[in-house]
């Protein structure tokens, strides 16, 4: 997703999508342990997406 696109969506929205990134992040981890993974770049990408997400609520949440 785009930052703009994260952005506009309610907190609601937000703490939604980075409850559905960690669980396809930890699917990832459970799979790259059980044979390695062909695109380890997605990990790190998903981690920070999740970070993305997870600050943009912080900023929601103090300025109301």
């Amino acid at each position: 997703m785009k930052a703009k696109e994260i952005r506009d969506l309610s907190v609601d929205d937000l703490r939604t999508k980075s409850k559905d990134l960690a669980e396809e992040l930890n699917k990832l981890k459970f799979q790259h342990g059980i044979r390695p993974l062909e695109n380890t770049a997605k990990l790190k990408d998903l981690r920070r997406q999740i970070s993305r997400i997870n600050t943009l609520i912080t900023e929601k949440v103090q300025s109301n």
